[in-house]
């Protein structure tokens, strides 16, 4: 017994060596499925086997409470109740011009929802989006608005639907700067649109007259904010006697409580706001089908009637319909293309010599 105890000893020394060799990894030819190194993470909002998927939205200020009140989570419920495949949206609000330019400076925006078609078109030719946006239904606007008046309740300063009435000496008005808003061009559009429309009643389109009327409200201004919404910010602190903006704004102040009254001036221009899927972007992200779902979400009957709850009126004429008494049309309501259409705007207005170019020269000197 006690010259068998080394044996059995040995014998198992020997086992556990075995073992121990077995259990260490061999060096070998990877084989053809497995990686040789790990996988890459997905990028940022990246679609991956009905995951959830995240939108960067880049959209101007003014129609904020609409997207996120009731378009977004309406489109939110849609994919989810469609794909399975739940949405989570990054969101920027910015005045139009500046978004434009922050999308064409690196803000990777995978849907840009602006004030006006120049701040899309910028991005595009930027070569950021690659498609014709225009294709889209109502060559890709997917709310209206038009420029309106906001003044305190009492109307103290008699302010009237002509636009002379704020052309006044003693009369402070607030617009934003056109430099950075699109609402602004807006603004400053329908003011020299609704000179051309008073003196084409009067006989014949004066664009002399046109041009005195704007500036003669220009001398008026007294602040010019970044954004339309940063100038009716200002005009809730009590600055000024009227506020020139989008009618949606007013509206949607009203609604929590009667501040101010709405005047519509009997010739005013008609906002049209565009929005793009922004190409790079959204393939760069792997989100493109998303991002395309939700911009062709927003022509359908529960987006435009969100956009109509909350001061915008809707593109969809059946829906409108449902809104005619909220939204009253002037009687000289007019278009861009009564000015001419952007490009020409562009270089009459705010161009190197254009007419706000040069009213704002003669006042500063």
């Amino acid at each position: 017994m006690r010259s068998a105890l080394p044996l059995l000893l040995l014998a198992l020394l020997l086992s556990l060596t075995v073992m121990s060799l077995s259990g260490c990894p061999q060096a070998q030819e990877p084989s053809a499925t497995a990686p040789s190194a790990a996988e890459p993470a997905p990028a940022p909002g990246k679609d991956i086997a009905g995951g959830p998927v995240t939108l960067t939205f880049a959209a101007y200020t003014v129609p904020k409470e609409a997207y996120q009140k009731s378009v977004i989570p309406a489109f939110k419920k849609y994919w989810k109740d469609k794909t399975g495949q739940d949405v989570e949206f990054v969101e920027s609000y910015e005045a139009s011009g500046a978004q434009s330019r922050a999308i064409c400076s690196g803000l990777e925006a995978d849907v840009a929802c602006l004030s006006l078609a120049a701040d899309i078109d910028r991005i595009k030719d930027k070569g950021l989006i690659t498609h014709d946006w225009t294709s889209k239904p109502h060559k890709g606007m997917i709310t209206n608005s038009v420029v309106a008046l906001g003044v305190r309740l009492g109307n103290p300063k008699g302010i009237t639907r002509d636009w002379e009435s704020i052309a006044k000496p003693g009369i402070e008005v607030l617009c934003p700067n056109p430099e950075t808003s699109g609402g602004a061009q807006w603004d400053v559009n329908a003011i020299y649109g609704g000179g051309l429309k008073a003196s084409e009643k009067k006989g014949r389109k004066d664009e002399a007259y046109a041009a005195d009327l704007l500036k003669r409200v220009r001398r008026n201004i007294k602040v010019m904010d970044k954004s339309g919404r940063a100038s009716m910010t200002t005009f809730e602190k009590g600055i000024g006697d009227v506020v020139i903006t989008y009618e949606n704004e007013l509206l949607l102040r009203n609604m929590v409580s009667e501040k101010y009254e709405i005047i519509i001036p009997d010739a005013t221009l008609l906002i049209e706001n565009p929005v793009a899927v922004v190409d790079v972007n959204a393939d760069k992200h792997g989100v493109r089908e998303v991002a395309e779902a939700f911009v062709d979400f927003l022509w359908t009957t529960e987006a435009q009637e969100g956009f109509g709850k909350y001061g915008l009126r809707p593109v969809d004429p059946e829906v409108f319909k449902r809104f005619a008494d909220k939204y009253p049309t002037p009687p000289q309501l007019f278009t861009m293309e009564y000015l001419g259409g952007w490009e020409k705007v562009n270089k009459v207005i705010y161009g190197p010599d254009g007419l706000w170019t040069k009213i704002g020269r003669e006042l500063t000197k």
